[in-house]
C-alpha cells in the first residue's frame, strides 16, 4: 500500500486544517520544498499536495510553491485544489506533477470531467470528500445531496487514476479513519481507492491495507510526531 505524506498549502506555507475549517489552521513550515525534501529523505516514495487557497477560491493559487516542490524532489507528486478547467490541468501537468485530483468540478460538471478523463487518461484522480456520507465541495464549504458512493460509481466508469476518499469529520482530528466508510467505498468501485482523513497510528495503516485500500494519505500525525513515516511505511509493507 502506498503512503502519501500530505503537504497542504495556504499562503505559500505548509499548514493543516481541522476538519477542513479554514479558521482552525496550524502552520507547520514556511518552506514547502524543504518539507518535501524532508519526507523524501525519510523514505516517502510519493507526495500528496493540496492547494487549500485554490480549493476555496476555485483557481490555482500556490503555483510557485507547487513548482518548488516538484523541482526539489524526484518522486511522483499529485495535486488537488482549484483545478477546474482544462488549461489549469495542462499547466499543472507541465510543471511535472504526476497526476491531479479533481473534486468540486467533477461533481458540478460530470460531462466536463468525463471529457477530461478521456483527454488525460490515467492522469486524473477523483477527489471525493464526504461529510456524513454526502459529497462536500468548494474547499469543504458546501455539502451536496449526492452520496459519496453514488458519485464514485459514476466516476469509476472513466479512465481515472484513482479515487481519493476523504472523511471530513476525521480529517486532522487524529482519531482514526472511518474504516466502515473506506471499506464501503472500496467495495463500491473497481478502481484504486486512496484513504484520507484520520490516519493516526501504524495500526490504522495496517487496517486500511487489510481492507484492500491501495494507499493512504497521512498528514497531521506526521507533522506532530505521533507517527513516524518509517513506521507508516513499515506497516504498509507488512501487509503485502
Amino acid at each position: 500500500m502506498e503512503i502519501w505524506p500530505a503537504i497542504d498549502l495556504r499562503g505559500g506555507n505548509c499548514v493543516r486544517l481541522l476538519q477542513g475549517d479554514y479558521s482552525r489552521e496550524t502552520v507547520f513550515g514556511c518552506d514547502p520544498a524543504a518539507m518535501a525534501r524532508r519526507w523524501v529523505a525519510e523514505g516517502a516514495r510519493c507526495l500528496h499536495l493540496v492547494d487549500l487557497d485554490g480549493a476555496r477560491d476555485g483557481r490555482s493559487v500556490n503555483r510557485d510553491a507547487i513548482a518548488a516542490i516538484v523541482g526539489a524532489v524526484d518522486v511522483p507528486c499529485e495535486l488537488g485544489g482549484g483545478i477546474r478547467d482544462e488549461e489549469t490541468i495542462r499547466q499543472m501537468l507541465d510543471l511535472g506533477l504526476t497526476r491531479l485530483v479533481i473534486g468540486t468540478k467533477a461533481l458540478k460538471d460530470p460531462a466536463w470531467f468525463q471529457e477530461m478523463c478521456r483527454r488525460f487518461p490515467g492522469r486524473l484522480a477523483a477527489g471525493i470528500d464526504a461529510r456524513d456520507g454526502r459529497v462536500a465541495t468548494d474547499g469543504w464549504l458546501a455539502t451536496s445531496e449526492i452520496s459519496a458512493t453514488d458519485l464514485a460509481r459514476l466516476i469509476a466508469r472513466e479512465p481515472i487514476a484513482a479515487i481519493i476518499y476523504t472523511d471530513i469529520a476525521r480529517d486532522g482530528m487524529m482519531a482514526g479513519p472511518n474504516f466502515a466508510a473506506m471499506d464501503e467505498m472500496n467495495r463500491a468501485v473497481d478502481v484504486p481507492v486512496v484513504a484520507s482523513g484520520g490516519v493516526t497510528a501504524a495500526d490504522d495503516v495496517r487496517r486500511l491495507a487489510d481492507l484492500g485500500l491501495t494507499g493512504c494519505i497521512i498528514g497531521r500525525t506526521l507533522y506532530e510526531g505521533k507517527l513516524t513515516l518509517s513506521a507508516a511505511l513499515a506497516a504498509a509493507a507488512a501487509t503485502r
